[in-house]
């Protein structure tokens, strides 16, 4: 695999620990903390805003379009390199590069999203759409310097656990403007939701405010022009142009076909007969922990293997994983697969209806092999997902070269979001002409030519 020429910072003697402290350490829990806060504003307009704007009478045309706000996640590389640039300077404070943009994006990602509960969608929709851009601009700024903060913190070893960790924390972030603040709004005013919401980032700024600046290599761009010069030219050379493309098709390629077969999964689900409760009961509740699971596993076993036998693996197993859907699409009540699930339900005691006391309440319970099947089939796909996610992700943090990591980081990462885009877009119009059972086999052979790449990206001999 294809290496910088410059290597990440290496860890000092009293932290560089074998065994348990490997995997627990003051590193991952840095990562927890900052993929928290780095996840917290984009599900707030994810869940949280269109909750808001719903519930306040806007119509779904208009909170249809509030998702192009979120376009400065795809191009935040424009501007990344004004971060690689310019250190922010603060009154009796100089808390470095990484630091100081990650404190400064933090500030303004929590007083953007205090302030949306003060305004009224009825009365001044533009004014809301302008806070909600601000509120994705900060966010995806802060996300390039924790991402340059996390690549440069990380030694090359740690890269896969700590992309782990912070993707988890990443996702575990949703938890609190999709659920906490929803469940807060049937009791609270807006506005003291939105602030309840901001408070959440104070424990990435509190993190920020103790850790130390990671260890520079190289000297930063002196000009602007050299800001955004340099890390295209030094990635270039890194190799030639030829092993400049095949990296950057890696990139676009190795997740795609897993994108475009969950993109459009609830769909999917209720075209082949399962009810609402059951996919948020069954295939949500299993999929979160599964991709959490999938993820820490990966991140550990990533230490183990290394990044590009971890690339192969995950991937083959991610192409099994949605050939699963294939398989769920084809699986009829009379199918031979349907009645083995179901003897293996009643042979533990599971497939039957029984009646289940617990202090005074009664119930009945019966398992479905289909919702079984629903649960296997998303579980596993998700748990490859979070394996995969966890491999891609480190992939791209070696990648970058240290002395432009915001600038790099954030073009790889964009380029890596256009497939989803993509994917959204004409994802609808091939199950219309083929089918979901074509479909995912389409999805999967998608997949094949970013496997292919690996010859050349991560030749598994040359994996130690």
């Amino acid at each position: 695999m294809s290496n910088p020429p410059h290597e990440a910072p290496a860890l000092s003697a009293h932290e560089d620990h074998a065994g348990w402290r490997a995997y627990f350490n003051r590193h991952m829990l840095i990562c927890v903390f900052l993929g928290f806060t780095s996840g917290l504003p984009l599900f707030t307009l994810v869940y949280l805003v269109q909750a808001w704007l719903r519930s306040e009478g806007v119509n779904l045309k208009e909170i249809g379009l509030f998702a192009l706000i979120q376009f400065p996640y795809t191009w935040k590389f424009i501007w990344a390199p004004l971060m690689d640039r310019y250190l922010p300077r603060l009154p009796g404070w100089r808390p470095g590069r990484r630091r100081g943009w990650m404190l400064v994006t933090q500030i303004l990602v929590a007083g953007a999203i205090a302030t949306l509960g003060f305004v009224s969608p009825r009365d001044a929709i533009w004014t809301v759409a302008a806070l909600t851009a601000l509120v994705a601009f900060f966010g995806a700024s802060q996300d390039i310097a924790i991402d340059a903060y996390r690549r440069e913190l990380l030694t090359d070893t740690q890269q896969g656990l700590g992309n782990a960790v912070h993707v988890n924390a990443y996702k575990i972030a949703a938890l609190v403007p999709g659920s906490l603040a929803l469940i807060l709004s049937d009791h609270l005013p807006w506005s003291t939701v939105f602030i309840v919401t901001a408070v959440f980032m104070l424990p990435g700024m509190v993190m920020t405010l103790l850790v130390s600046e990671p260890e520079v290599h190289g000297a930063p761009p002196k000009n602007l022009r050299d800001a955004i010069v340099l890390p295209f030219r030094e990635f270039i050379l890194r190799d030639g142009w030829k092993g400049a493309l095949f990296v950057l098709g890696f990139i676009f390629l190795y997740k795609l076909g897993d994108v475009m077969a969950t993109t459009l999964s609830t769909s999917f689900f209720l075209d082949i007969g399962f009810s609402r409760t059951q996919i948020g009961v069954i295939a949500k509740t299993t999929a979160f922990g599964a991709s959490l699971a999938g993820g820490i596993v990966g991140g550990v076993w990533l230490m183990k293997i290394g990044i590009g036998r971890g690339l192969w693996i995950f991937g083959l197993l991610q192409m099994v994983s949605t050939l699963g859907f294939a398989w769920l699409a084809q699986l009829g009540p009379a199918s031979h697969a349907l009645a083995v699930i179901y003897d293996f339900a009643v042979a533990t005691g599971q497939g039957t209806t029984k009646m289940l006391s617990w202090v005074g309440i009664h119930w009945t319970v019966q398992l479905d092999p289909r919702l079984v099947a629903l649960a296997l089939v998303y579980g596993f796909e998700t748990f490859a997902t979070g394996l995969t996610l966890a491999a891609f992700t480190a992939y791209i943090a070696s990648t970058t070269d240290p002395r432009y990591t915001a600038t790099q980081f954030a073009l790889f990462t964009s380029l890596a979001s256009v497939p989803r885009t993509l994917a959204s877009a004409a994802s609808g119009y091939a199950v219309a002409e083929i089918g979901w059972f074509t479909y995912f086999i389409v999805c999967t052979a998608l997949a094949v030519p970013g496997m292919l790449l690996l010859f050349r990206i991560a030749p598994w001999r040359t994996q130690s």
